[in-house]
Parts: C-alpha cells; sequence; structure tokens
C-alpha cells in the first residue's frame, strides 16, 4: 500500500476507494474532497479492518452527518435490543454507530458491529478499560489503558473517543473554577478521578504519541474528546472547557503531523445565545478541523424531552460549522434509551441536521423540501408520505383521524386554503360550504 491512512493518501494525491465513494454521496470532486481531508477540515473515519463499511465524510462543507449513542450497562444488558437499535439506526440513515457498552462481553458486540454494519463505528476505549480488567480504578496501570486502544483499533473500530485534553494543567483549571454541575462526561470524570487517586498525569496525554502510532497502523480516526463539557447552562464556555479546548488544538496539529485524521468533540450544554461563537473558537484554535457535538442542549429543564432541547441546538451548531451532530434521545438524563426512544433521538437529529444543511447552503439540500412543497401543493399523500423523514409516523398520522374527503385532511376539510386556490385559479366557483 502507498499509504497508511486516509489523510496520507490525500497529501500524497492518492484518490483512495473510500475517497470516491464519499465523493459520489456528496456530490463533489474527489479531487477537491482530498484537498479538504489534507488540510485535515474533512476526515473520513475508515478502520481498515472493518471491511463492511460504506464510508462516510464528515466535514462542515458536507452534508452534516448524525451519530447514535447506543450499548449495554449493568442495568440493561439485552444484546439482541442493542442490535435490534443498531439495525434500525442504519434504516433510518444514522451514519455512525458509537458503542458506548460498560458491561458483559463488549468485545463480543464490538466485533459484530465491525463485521457486519456499513455506518461508521466509534468506542470509548476509557470505559472499556474498566470492564475487561475488572479491578478497582486505581490499579489500572497507564499500559493497561493504553493496551485497550490498541484492541479497539485491531477490533476495527473507525474513531475513538480519547479523553487526553484534561491534563493537569486543565485539571487544576476545573478546581480552581467551580462549577454547578462539575464534569459531567463518564470518560472524564474517570480519568480525573484515576489521575486525583494516583497522581500520575493523563496516560492518554502523556503518551500520546502511542496512541497516534495505533491511529496511523489501523487508521483510525481521533476524536478528541470533551472530558470538561459543560453539563449546565450554567456552566456553558467556562475556563475548563476552553482550557481543555486549547490543548485539544495542540494534540490536532501533533496528530497530523503524523497523518491522523482527527475530530473534536464538544458541547454538552450551553445557552442558545453561546452556540455560534463556540463554533468560531472551536475553528480558531483547532484550526478548522470537524466538530463533533453533543446537542447542543440549550436548556436544563425538559428531562423527557431532550431530544428537542439537543435539535434546537443541533441546528444553529451545524449551522455554524459543526459537522457532526450526535444524538440525544428521550431518555437523556433519565434512562438507557429503549427501540421507541433511539428514534425519537435518530429523527430529531436528522431535522436538525437537514436544516442545518439548507442554512449553510449544501448543494441539493433544499431540493428534498421542494419536492415536498410540490407534493402538498399538489394534495398528493402518497408523495407526501414517501418524502417524509418518518414516513410511517406520517401515514399513521393521517390514517388515525380519516376527513371527509380524500382530497383534504381532518385539521381544513373545504376550507383548505391548497385545494381552494388550485380550484380558483383554474377558474372553478369555490363555494365551501355548500360541497
Amino acid at each position: 500500500m502507498q499509504y497508511t491512512t486516509q489523510m496520507d493518501a490525500a497529501r500524497k494525491g492518492i484518490i483512495t476507494a473510500q475517497m470516491e465513494a464519499v465523493a459520489q454521496k456528496e456530490g463533489i470532486p474527489a479531487t477537491r474532497l482530498a484537498e479538504l481531508m489534507a488540510e485535515g477540515k474533512v476526515i473520513i473515519p475508515c478502520n481498515k479492518n472493518h471491511k463492511s463499511i460504506s464510508p462516510s465524510g464528515v466535514g462542515s462543507m458536507l452534508k452534516t452527518k448524525i451519530n447514535v449513542n447506543l450499548g449495554t450497562s449493568r442495568d440493561c444488558k439485552d444484546l439482541e435490543m442493542e442490535l435490534q437499535k443498531v439495525e434500525s439506526a442504519v434504516s433510518m440513515g444514522a451514519e455512525a454507530i458509537m458503542d458506548l457498552s460498560s458491561y458483559g462481553d463488549t468485545r463480543k458486540f464490538r466485533r459484530m458491529l465491525t463485521e457486519k454494519c456499513p455506518a461508521m463505528i466509534g468506542t470509548v476505549p476509557i470505559y472499556d478499560a474498566v470492564v475487561y480488567y475488572h479491578k478497582p480504578l486505581i490499579k489500572i496501570t497507564s499500559e493497561e489503558w493504553l493496551d485497550i486502544v490498541r484492541m479497539h483499533a485491531e477490533d476495527g473500530v473507525d474513531f475513538m473517543t480519547i479523553h487526553c485534553g484534561i491534563n493537569k494543567e486543565t485539571a487544576h483549571k476545573f478546581k480552581r473554577n467551580k462549577r454547578l454541575t462539575n464534569i459531567v462526561s463518564r470518560g472524564g470524570s474517570i480519568i480525573f478521578a484515576w489521575m486525583e487517586m494516583t497522581g500520575q498525569e493523563n496516560p492518554f496525554y502523556e503518551h500520546f504519541d502511542e496512541i497516534l502510532d495505533i491511529c496511523r497502523e489501523y487508521d483510525v480516526t481521533l476524536s478528541l474528546g470533551d472530558a470538561c463539557r459543560p453539563g449546565s447552562i450554567a456552566d456553558g464556555t467556562d475556563a475548563a472547557q476552553i482550557e481543555e479546548l486549547i490543548a485539544l488544538g495542540e494534540l490536532t496539529k501533533r496528530a497530523w503531523e503524523k497523518d491522523v485524521q482527527v475530530m473534536i468533540e464538544g458541547p454538552g450544554h450551553m445557552p442558545l445565545n453561546q452556540i455560534a461563537a463556540n463554533m468560531e473558537i472551536e475553528k480558531t484554535l483547532c484550526h478548522g478541523a470537524p466538530f463533533y457535538v453533543l446537542g447542543p442542549i440549550v436548556t436544563d429543564v425538559a428531562p423527557g424531552y431532550d431530544h428537542i432541547t439537543s435539535a434546537i441546538g443541533g441546528a444553529v451548531a451545524a449551522m455554524n460549522g459543526a459537522s457532526f451532530l450526535c444524538y440525544v434521545t428521550p431518555a437523556e438524563h433519565l434512562r438507557l434509551p429503549d427501540v421507541d426512544d433511539v428514534k425519537e433521538g435518530i429523527i430529531a437529529a436528522r431535522i436538525a441536521a437537514h436544516a442545518a444543511d439548507i442554512a449553510k447552503g449544501v448543494p441539493g439540500a433544499a431540493d428534498w423540501d421542494n419536492q415536498m412543497s410540490l407534493a402538498r401543493k399538489q394534495l398528493n399523500w402518497e408523495e407526501m408520505f414517501r418524502l417524509a423523514i418518518d414516513p410511517e409516523k406520517a401515514r399513521r398520522y393521517r390514517a388515525a383521524s380519516k376527513p371527509e374527503k380524500e382530497d383534504t385532511c381532518s385539521m381544513c376539510g373545504n376550507f383548505c386554503a391548497v385545494k381552494n386556490m388550485n380550484r380558483i385559479l383554474e377558474g372553478e366557483i369555490v363555494s365551501i360550504f355548500d360541497e
């Protein structure tokens, strides 16, 4: 092979099969895609061992992509249900699946994903280390943390969240600047606790070059984790969040020096009016690397509806430069999501992503909406169902309240503006009540 990673190939002017596939999906020339990849502004997470993948590109100038989190936990360990969620997510258009399993035979599930799933697969090795070694956190060694990273790379994972920005300096900044909700990242809290108990530097930061060597060998994309992401709107854009982002920007340059693809993870909970500025800060501090955001969740008072709070923030974030939206389900903050929760989360995230693509002028994004508008003008219900982001729900709602006349709905009936305008413009008489 003449190249090590997709970034290396792009820098050498080699157009890979993965680049060709992504260029076709995005409707852009493969040469232009390669130019953006060479600069680090677009990534194609695609582990050499993930043979079943249908590659996707992530970058602010491409269509906004969405990720679906799932996986087993001690309280919910039904592997079949998690696989059902995967199948449902892929069928609904999710480009990535992130396995956050924290209980049971995690490697078995991970290998099943990379063997069969066409979506990008991401993981958080720090979770798996705790499960795999099955011993007190304080007794896990630096070498053991890194061994799990290699295991995930060997298993075919396309991108990994590595919490390497919370070093001793960031931790001091966090402790000096008190938060309302402390550290809410699971991985961030684990590595912070390990550092506090052992007195050692974060091994993912201290041994970052070794991690880069692993990623380069397997072409794993680094998703530089936001251990200090805000967990409440009160903590948005605080000192710890920005300190960590500065560290991630420095690590991004080091990764690029070894041709390792990078994306940056972002907030978190954040007031709506701070989102656009945060996207600009990330672009500046992290040199234009793709931004992967969890939400942002724009209000803290809507448990059970956080797929909505997240979609609001996600649309604004993507419109202003975020490339990749991590879905949030109605179960966020409450429980492990079930299959219905996953669907609700995916649909909300897809709406946010599509709305942002229209706003930022992605070629062809508004064509879908124009087709729907034409179908509505023609009162073509079957075409509306076909074009709907959730055809099943649209069809079910109409069937649940049948109108007296099939060319209307039960909301307006003979008052239907579309029907009456069509008729009056065709020279017909419109009487409404006499019909």
